[in-house]
């Protein structure tokens, strides 16, 4: 081959390599984009997504079920047994409530999205939702509390337990009868009598 050919030969090798290279590049330059202009318009989230926790607090009956399944343990739940005096309603789900519930935080720092939390859930209060913005600048403002119950309401309640506990162990302790002393033994044994003849 001559020296010409072989320089158009390069040439043409050249523009083949780039026009192969570029082929999924030029055939998008002929479509229309597909660019999504966030923030102000979003792409639509999966129906199943998992993104933040949301947990509907009024359904909640302390069961801790979630806070079990939780394999990073970033479920802080604490509860106040109620009294039978205290009628604490119920859930959307016909349940009845027995707890109070003064702590119920989600640190999402740590969660990792299983969804494992939200099976267990015996009244469906804790879901998944399609919320994913929500950085912060502190990784304490990534704990969710949401307990709505006021430190007056949770000091009444701890104060209302520890008295009807008390009440009960003095009912319990009334109830049970005095114990009788022991009666006399049948043949008590006989007095021990001086040896006479060590006098």
């Amino acid at each position: 081959m001559s020296s010409i050919g072989t320089y158009f030969y390069n040439i043409f090798h050249s523009l083949y390599t780039v026009v192969v290279g570029m082929r999924i590049t030029i055939k998008h330059l002929f479509t229309r984009s597909a660019t999504v202009q966030y923030p102000t318009v979003k792409m639509k989230i999966p129906e199943r997504a998992r993104n933040r926790l949301f947990v509907n607090i009024d359904d909640c009956i302390g069961c801790d079920q979630c806070a079990m399944a939780c394999p990073v343990d970033c479920i802080t739940i604490e509860t106040i047994k109620s009294t039978p005096d205290m009628d604490l309603g119920m859930t959307s789900k016909n349940t009845k409530k027995r707890l109070y519930l003064p702590r119920f935080d989600i640190d999402i720092a740590k969660c990792c999205y299983c969804g494992l939390c939200v099976w267990p859930c015996p009244t469906e209060c804790i879901v998944m939702t399609d919320v994913y913005e929500f950085a912060e600048y502190d990784r304490k403002d990534l704990i969710y509390s949401f307990s709505n119950m006021t430190e007056e309401e949770i000091a009444a309640a701890k104060v209302r337990l520890e008295q009807y506990n008390q009440e009960q162990a003095a009912k319990k302790a009334a109830a049970v009868p005095a114990k009788e002393p022991a009666p006399p033994a049948a043949n008590p044994l006989p007095p021990s009598v001086p040896d006479i003849g060590k006098a």
